[in-house]
């Protein structure tokens, strides 16, 4: 290519990372407004953080078709491909990721004019924070092109897991008295498992960096660490 169509490439690229940027904090801000929502049985909250979702929908379809054209028009090769392409997949995780925010809010509506639990309260915001934590350094790293920064997301994918397998305990040891209603527990159940789904987005996401920079993506199996659906280790105490 001549420096010419390098330079629009580059511009166009950029302008893809940038909106990439964009839905990445649209959909953090999409969970922590569903989890205060749910923490202060805001169902007006809620109620705005299902709207938001259309506008996610929206910017990932553009973030697509702009990088499919860019891919016909430029003809890419090796690295700059793959950028194009982890773009494409990332976004796809990105709206996902805002999509289960989206689930969380529904279930605040459903558990109104109910909030969480104050014995679930800290638990549950250290998944959250953990999440946060997990798809802002996902989304940092494809800017950077840092595959140690996404490497990083990747190993602490199993630290959302275990938490999620703790809170899931709890959860169902609470169904056993009569101090909160089983199906708000019931709900919360979705909830935790939305937060622990989009800590593995975000391992997705980081994955893509890797796969971006090296060209490969990480051969070791994932670390997890969810043993919630063993249901012998998780039923109630007596």
């Amino acid at each position: 290519m001549t420096d010419h169509i390098v330079q629009a490439f580059d511009t166009e690229l950029e302008a893809i990372t940038q909106q990439i940027s964009e839905l990445g904090q649209l959909a953090e801000r999409q969970l922590t407004d569903a989890v205060w929502a749910l923490r202060h049985a805001s169902k007006e909250l809620a109620e705005s953080v299902k709207a938001q979702d259309t506008q996610m929908d929206r910017l990932a379809a553009r973030i697509e078709e702009e990088a499919i054209s860019l891919i016909a028009r430029r003809q890419p090769l090796a690295v700059d491909l793959r950028h194009v392409m982890a773009a494409i997949r990332i976004a796809a995780n990105l709206e996902r990721a805002g999509d289960l925010a989206s689930n969380i809010a529904k279930r605040v509506i459903a558990m109104a004019p109910h909030k969480l639990p104050d014995a679930f309260a800290e638990p549950l915001q250290r998944m959250v924070d953990l999440a946060l934590l997990q798809l802002h350094d996902a989304g940092e790293a494809f800017a950077k092109r840092d595959a140690q920064q996404a490497q990083g997301v990747w190993e602490h994918d199993a630290t959302i897991d275990a938490l999620h397998t703790l809170l899931f305990q709890d959860i169902v040891e609470a169904m056993t008295d009569d101090q909160v209603p089983a199906l708000d527990l019931a709900h919360l159940l979705f909830v935790i498992k939305n937060i622990e789904r989009i800590g593995d987005h975000a391992t997705n996401i980081a994955e893509n960096v890797v796969y971006l920079v090296s060209g490969a993506a990480p051969t070791q199996d994932r670390p997890k660490q969810d043993e919630s659906s063993s249901l012998a280790q998780l039923s109630p105490k007596r």
